[in-house]
């Protein structure tokens, strides 16, 4: 069947909880999706470390669906999540904007009244994602498996998936519930689901494929698949864990590996899936939302085994595991660049590339993201704008840093001569302190011949420390000024 010229205007006035203004939605032109428009899927898996994949150097994870997808495609040694933790990660992601702009400074709790104004954190209304994009320039989307990016979920008091482009949804608020085995918390298009049989990256697989055979024919499609696994509380079919059990320390990390397995395995089916249905102009962007969780970081991590490889730290950190994660690319049905790329990647890169290569036009604000099709094309790819992370509530003591080129830079963070406390959100009542703290204790490494953030250079090599300072301080005053402060009255940016 042929495109039909679609035009419609698209104007909803949303009313939220917590005495929050109304915001009208932008008007959404709808044009005839061209035939060079590529299918374009994301593969987001939940707290896998940047080892955790047998291409990425874990030596026992069998993982030949995904290593077969970087050997065909395109590997990223240095991609980048946009935070070192869920909530916020998936909203940079969906936004190409630091996830600070849009006010999710940590993982988003279930919904529960807060002095720090935590309860009000949702992704609103006014932010721009990659499916609303899409959607302008015909494309049908679709989301299975982990939302978190509101405090509300499956409620009219907050937005919802289908408020920012997504045609069809089936999620959770947060993790899959008791755990990845028959889960009984998914929502399909604000249903509750009741329980399913199975683990959940078969399910959310399966509800994909049931999508894709019930979509229509002539139009692009744009399908998110965010993976629960490896994120607790993790159970795994029991095939493979006893594959495991005589290669791990004990159960709890076979269960772990099997975990990783089968999110492989699901990967594989949707592969099979594409080749079975002839489904080709395909583009495949694999990743982690973050870095690996710490094992009995909190009681219920007990197979938390996931690698860092040779990075420095694990989720919650602004060193390097935090927040660099295995990336893969691979364009079905279309020649591309082919290798391994040391190119600097960011998810905040995926809008701003899927706008260009669908022929959509760019949100009209401030992204920092960049189109990164140069890379598809000749394998070459130079970010302009540096990376800036501030997570207030990192593990590590330096919770800001900036990465530019080869270089980073990493900073405390301090106030009236101490450290700045530990904070989830930023609110009326500690915005001020937050301005007001000063970025001290400077450390610069060479990620391209330091990967272990080993080897501080900043005495060694004063030039490049000073001229990456006074980049990192503007970098990160600009990205505080633009900060989303969380007001329980009218919830406006102060």
């Amino acid at each position: 069947m042929n495109c039909r010229l679609i035009t419609y205007v698209l104007i909803s006035i949303l009313t939220f909880s917590c005495k929050e203004e109304p915001k009208q939605k932008e008007v959404v032109t709808v044009i005839e999706a061209k035939p060079t428009q590529p299918n374009i899927v994301v593969l987001l898996c939940d707290d896998l470390g940047y080892g955790d994949l047998s291409t990425f150097g874990h030596p026992i994870i069998e993982t030949k669906n995904l290593d077969k997808l970087a050997d065909t495609g395109i590997k990223m040694t240095d991609f980048y999540s946009t935070a070192p933790v869920c909530s916020s990660s998936r909203a940079g992601l969906l936004t190409g904007r630091s996830p600070n702009r849009a006010g999710v400074y940590d993982f988003i709790p279930g919904y529960k009244k807060s002095e720090d104004n935590r309860d009000l954190v949702h992704l609103q209304a006014d932010e721009v994602t990659i499916p609303a994009v899409l959607k302008s320039v015909g494309y049908e989307t679709c989301l299975v498996g982990k939302w978190h990016c509101s405090s509300q979920f499956n409620s009219k008091a907050q937005p919802q998936p289908n408020d920012f482009g997504f045609d069809y949804w089936f999620a959770t608020h947060n993790n899959a519930s008791p755990s990845h085995k028959n889960p009984n918390n998914f929502v399909r298009n604000g249903k509750k689901a009741g329980e399913i049989k199975g683990y959940s990256s078969q399910i959310i697989v399966d509800e994909a494929i049931s999508w894709l055979d019930t979509k229509s024919n002539d139009a692009p499609f744009f399908l998110e698949v965010a993976f629960h696994e490896p994120h607790e509380p993790i159970a795994s079919p029991e095939d493979l864990v006893q594959k495991y059990l005589p290669l791990a320390k004990n159960r709890e990390e076979a269960e772990f590996f099997a975990n990783v397995e089968n999110v492989d395995l699901a990967v594989g089916r949707l592969l099979e899936y594409f080749k079975a249905h002839n489904i080709t102009n395909t583009l495949i962007v694999f990743s982690s939302d973050n870095g690996p969780e710490t094992l009995n970081r909190y009681p219920k991590a007990k197979h938390s085994y996931g690698s860092p490889g040779p990075l420095k730290g694990m989720k919650l950190w602004t060193n390097e595991a935090g927040f660099r994660v295995p990336g893969i690319v691979n364009w079905i049905g279309k020649q591309t660049f082919t290798g391994e790329t040391q190119a600097v990647v960011s998810a905040l890169d995926l809008l701003p590339t899927f706008a260009e290569l669908a022929g959509a036009e760019l949100p009209d604000r401030i992204l920092d993201g960049e189109s990164f099709t140069s890379l598809l094309q000749t394998g070459n790819f130079q970010r302009k704008k540096p990376l800036t992370w501030a997570f207030y509530d990192a593990i590590n003591a330096r919770r800001v840093a900036m990465r530019k080129g080869d270089w980073k830079i990493m900073a405390r963070l301090e106030l009236d001569n101490k450290e700045l406390p530990h904070i989830h959100n930023l609110y009326d009542e500690n915005i001020d302190d937050v301005k007001r703290a000063k970025l001290t204790d400077f450390v610069l490494f060479n990620l391209k011949t330091d990967i272990a953030e080993s080897n501080n250079l900043a005495l060694e090599n004063p030039e490049i420390f000073n001229a990456m300072k006074v980049e990192f301080e503007s970098e990160y005053k600009a990205l505080l000024a633009g900060s989303h402060v969380w007001i329980r009255e009218t919830q406006d940016v102060k």
